[in-house]
């Protein structure tokens, strides 16, 4: 009854007609069907013209309730490229030039913080989109796993070159090939020498005057021994009273022949080689640690090591000396193992793969992942969350790291223990913070920037200049003014000479003296586009000095110079120098983190101003002004 009730007042007034006309009729079956189709038609009637009026109603309260939730939402974001940020699309995807995932551009406002210069804010949906994950850094031990490639060596302390101390001719040979076993004392060969025999008879002359000359008879002993006969052979000889035509080469050690010289009927003269003999009980295995490894090997670790010749057995060896030198070519350092080998199954030159378990001295080691950094050359660059900010805020920070240990690297300095870095999706904050004008891993000085297809970094202040400078006409420019203009050049000149002296009070010096000089330019004699694309480019140009002057170190002030250079570069093409110097416009791709820099110079042999006496010569001639 409740539902028909809500029909209204229709519904109502059909039943008072219903009522009494089933007090008026019969109770038949057919006069029930009429009453039913009666009541059907009158409930669908009183539902279309009452009942629509509160859906209607209902829908406008809808309508309402959704336009308030629409104005509450956070807007769509924006998607960009991180490599060119002239690209802006409604939905993710990839970028159309490059190829690369777009990145969300984060349109909303700070408000409510108060945001540093380098550090970038992002929306919660930003952070979920762009995958970024934090983690706190702390302090543990240090370890790593190091793999090392080896080589199975003689032990250089168990050869033993034998080499003739007497000329004369072989008379026998014992050892008819390399890799024969020998042991101590053995055979190897025996020689016929004239030079041996007579040295004889001289010590058996002498022993007749041993009791009233024995310094005579010392000699002659001497002189055999420093030949290689014992004590037993010079007493034999004398004992018998006369010499002895044949003399055997006895070998010195227990070991293998690796090399024979000589052969039966040769004639050797003294000092030439014989035999050489290896002791191969021991050995050594001698493994390539590269320079990355080297903090990590400590003297008597133990390296495990397996040989590909010997399957399923672990040798076990502890570091017994590592090369103090690196070989220029291979850039590796020589680790050596000793090694019994009683049973010489290990044979020199054969390959070895070893793994050290290596621990740092110290076990509070300072670590973060290896995903949490990023590298630009020199620096080391990572994210730090910031503590309460209303919305996620991460700061650029340059560390300085040192070994790699497994997955991780150790900070030596720039983070503390319990800050929290970002560790997944840290190239999407960078990218985020370059299009925002922060302080980036390729924008270290923040500004806004857009990269261009080549991939070099163009402000907006110098995209503009370039479009004021291009309608710079040189024929407009008096030759007065070029003249004036060659005096604060000079003194760019002088102070590129103390950049690369790396001359840090020198630099300052002549970038004062060049400002000083810009100041005496006189404008005036410059009209049109040309005189207010001076005054645009004269405001750069002390920019970029001061940049210099404020610098707190050399490299620091080569960063105002890089620009001071750029600037200089549109002076000689834009405007001229009236001068009698040819000038070189000069590059190194090394210079500014590998991006690239220039500089002007009256010389046009390289002396590089961003590296000094590191890589004077790196660069070339880019052109020349006559």
């Amino acid at each position: 009854m409740q539902f028909f009730r809500s029909c209204g007042t229709g519904y109502e007034t059909i039943k008072n007609n219903l009522k009494n006309k089933l007090m008026k009729i019969d109770y038949n079956k057919k006069d029930l069907k009429i009453a039913g189709i009666t009541l059907v038609i009158g409930i669908f009637f009183g539902w279309l013209f009452f009942g629509g009026s509160g859906n209607n109603q209902n829908a406008t309260k809808g309508e309402n309730t959704e336009e308030v939730h629409e104005h509450t939402e956070d807007e769509v974001a924006i998607w960009t490229c991180s490599m060119h940020p002239q690209i802006k699309m409604d939905k993710p995807g990839k970028c159309p030039i490059c190829g690369m995932e777009l990145i969300p551009l984060d349109n909303s406002s700070d408000e409510g913080d108060e945001v540093a210069f380098d550090e970038i804010q992002m929306s919660e949906s930003a952070i979920k989109l762009a995958d970024i994950e934090t983690a706190k850094v702390r302090r543990g031990k240090a370890e790593k796993t190091v793999n090392l490639l080896g080589k199975v060596q003689a032990d250089e302390r168990r050869i033993a070159e034998l080499t003739a101390r007497f000329g004369g001719r072989i008379e026998k040979l014992f050892v008819n090939f390399t890799g024969q076993n020998v042991y101590k004392g053995q055979k190897l060969a025996t020689i016929y020498s004239p030079e041996l025999i007579a040295a004889q008879r001289e010590l058996l002359e002498a022993s007749k005057f041993k009791e009233t000359n024995p310094g005579f008879f010392k000699a002659a002993r001497t002189k055999l021994k420093l030949w290689d006969l014992n004590e037993t052979q010079i007493d034999a000889i004398v004992e018998k009273g006369e010499p002895q035509l044949y003399f055997n080469v006895l070998s010195p050690i227990t070991g293998t022949v690796t090399q024979r010289y000589v052969a039966l009927g040769d004639y050797v003269k003294e000092g030439q080689g014989l035999f050489e003999v290896i002791d191969l009980t021991k050995v050594w295995v001698m493994f390539d640690a590269y320079e990355s490894d080297l903090p990590w090997i400590k003297m008597r670790d133990e390296i495990k090591y397996t040989i590909q010749s010997i399957p399923g057995k672990i040798f076990k060896g502890k570091v017994t000396y590592v090369d103090p030198f690196i070989n220029a070519k291979t850039r590796v350092a020589k680790v050596r193992v000793e090694q019994t080998n009683p049973k010489l199954e290990l044979k020199p030159e054969m390959f070895a793969n070893g793994i050290l378990q290596s621990k740092m001295e110290k076990n509070n080691e300072l670590l973060i992942p290896k995903s949490a950094v990023l590298w630009t050359g020199k620096r080391a660059v990572v994210y730090v969350k910031v503590p309460n900010r209303q919305k996620p805020s991460f700061q650029y920070r340059v560390i300085d790291l040192g070994p790699v240990a497994g997955d991780f690297y150790i900070v030596t300095s720039g983070l503390e223990e319990g800050e929290e870095i970002a560790v997944n999706g840290v190239f999407k904050i960078d990218a985020a913070a370059q299009l925002a004008g922060k302080p980036s891993m390729m924008n270290p000085d923040g500004g806004k920037t857009s990269v261009g297809m080549a991939g070099m970094d163009m402000g907006g202040d110098k995209a503009d200049m370039n479009k004021k400078t291009s309608e710079v006409n040189r024929a407009n420019i008096p030759d007065k003014f070029k003249k004036q203009l060659s005096i604060p050049v000079n003194e760019y000149l002088k102070m590129k000479d103390a950049f690369f002296a790396s001359d840090a009070k020198e630099v300052d010096k002549y970038a004062k003296s060049m400002k000083s000089a810009l100041e005496k330019v006189d404008m005036k004699l410059l009209e049109g586009n040309e005189h207010m694309a001076w005054m645009d480019l004269l405001k750069i140009i002390n920019f970029s000095i001061d940049r210099v002057l404020k610098g707190k170190n050399i490299d620091d002030k080569r960063v105002g110079f890089r620009k001071l250079s750029d600037n200089m570069a549109t002076v000689l093409d834009k405007f001229g120098v009236k001068s009698d110097k040819t000038l070189y416009l000069e590059f190194c791709p090394m210079a500014d983190n590998e991006r690239g820099a220039y500089w002007i110079s009256a010389q046009k042999e390289i002396a590089n101003p961003y590296f000094g006496e590191q890589m004077p010569t790196c660069g070339e001639v880019k052109k020349t002004y006559k």
